[in-house]
């Protein structure tokens, strides 16, 4: 049990330190100034107050508190940091400044009012504790994470884990775009499925692996492949793509759509042990045809059924692109876009390359020329470039 006192004594420096129910009966005449981290301030403080982090109090004070004789009560969680806050506003030329003596935990103790800053269950604080801990994330970004809705396409070696950690971390809803069902040769890569859903639709055994690890989370199931009849309705109906796509068709088509909708795209690819991951920002970096105007030959780029795939290094690449997609939904950190990220899983070794805007690019370029869905199949089987491009 807190104890507090019941009048008013001093904390030195000239600051003095209050009672919870002192501060309580003051609080129309004094600003209080809740001086914990975010996590903190989201996860309860008392109404009315403003929330300042220790961290930030001197530059922020000036803006929140312009006149020094304001007076002003400080809260922590149990009072030391309220303390040493009030000693530096003391010593700025506050000349009125107290703490609450035992903190908030008291206050909280003694039933006097609390607000909290979100709409969280107790069930999801603490499901989300991890992330309520992060200042970059806090209450406010899972809220973010649980309203937003991000399409993948294709439920395969790069759709399993970008889904299952995107699911994880509660992005509230998830669509899932594919037309095939699950084989057994899938399993060594496609962490989504398991033996017993050999034969299902993909769609419906990656929604039951995500509904089964986060109720939170609604999955949306589109049993179709993408094609240009139905991609702008899908792309319109969600806030940022994640590509894990095993063909050049469908990641034309992708990097297009993306482009005339002006959603953001989480592409990523895999091939043999080399896998790559890279963001996309209509009107704002490289796309896709920047690197690559015209697809490789077949015998250039062979699928993963030809060519192989180590089984881990989707997880890799998934990842990735999930932790990516996480970060455009908080918009925070530094995307991947304008970079290419590539890792050789023989090596265990990542490399980041540039990737410049072409202004002469037919989709996304100055002067552009391809502004719908084209033939795609058409122009896959066309001739080009020998480069060589990594497909899942």
């Amino acid at each position: 049990m807190v104890t507090t006192a019941a009048h008013n004594t001093s904390a030195g420096n000239g600051v003095r330190e209050i009672s919870p129910h002192d501060a309580q009966r003051e609080l129309p005449e004094r600003r209080l100034i809740d001086v914990r981290e975010q996590h903190e301030f989201d996860a309860g403080h008392v109404t009315g107050a403003t929330h300042i982090p220790h961290g930030e109090l001197k530059p922020a004070s000036e803006a929140h508190a312009p006149d020094r004789a304001i007076p002003l009560t400080l809260y922590c969680a149990a009072g030391a940091r309220s303390r040493l806050a009030a000693t530096t506003l003391h010593d700025m030329g506050y000349t009125d400044v107290a703490t609450v003596t035992g903190g908030f935990n008291a206050w909280r103790e003694l039933g006097l009012p609390v607000a909290a800053n979100d709409d969280l269950t107790p069930a999801q604080r603490d499901r989300y504790s991890r992330h309520l801990l992060l200042p970059e994330v806090g209450a406010t970004g899972q809220r973010q994470l649980l309203e937003a809705r991000v399409l993948i396409i294709g439920a395969g070696g790069l759709g399993s884990p970008a889904a299952l950690y995107l699911a994880a971390a509660g992005v509230g809803t998830l669509g899932i775009v594919d037309h095939d069902y699950v084989e057994s040769s899938n399993l060594q890569r496609q962490i989504l499925h398991n033996e017993t859903r050999v034969g299902t639709a993909k769609t419906a055994s990656a929604a039951a692996t995500l509904s089964a690890m986060n109720g939170d989370v609604t999955v949306e199931q589109h049993d179709e492949a993408l094609t240009t009849v139905n991609c702008r309705k899908l792309f319109d109906a969600y806030d940022i793509i994640v590509n894990g796509c095993d063909n050049f068709p469908t990641r034309y088509l992708a990097n297009d759509v993306a482009i005339f909708t002006a959603t953001p795209l989480v592409d990523g690819s895999v091939h043999r042990f080399t896998g790559e991951a890279t963001v996309i920002l209509p009107g704002q970096s490289a796309c896709y045809r920047c690197r690559y105007p015209s697809p490789p030959r077949p015998e250039n780029a062979p699928s993963c059924s030809a060519a192989g795939v180590l089984g881990v290094l989707p997880g890799i690449v998934g990842s990735i692109q999930a932790a990516e997609t996480i970060k455009l939904i908080l918009r925070r950190g530094t995307p991947l876009a304008g970079r290419l990220l590539r890792v050789d899983g023989l090596t265990m070794t990542f490399k980041e390359y540039a990737v410049p805007r072409d202004p002469q690019c037919l989709v996304c370029g100055e002067n552009p020329l391809i502004t719908e869905p084209i033939d795609y199949d058409q122009f896959c089987s066309g001739p080009g470039p020998t480069d060589k491009a990594s497909a899942s």
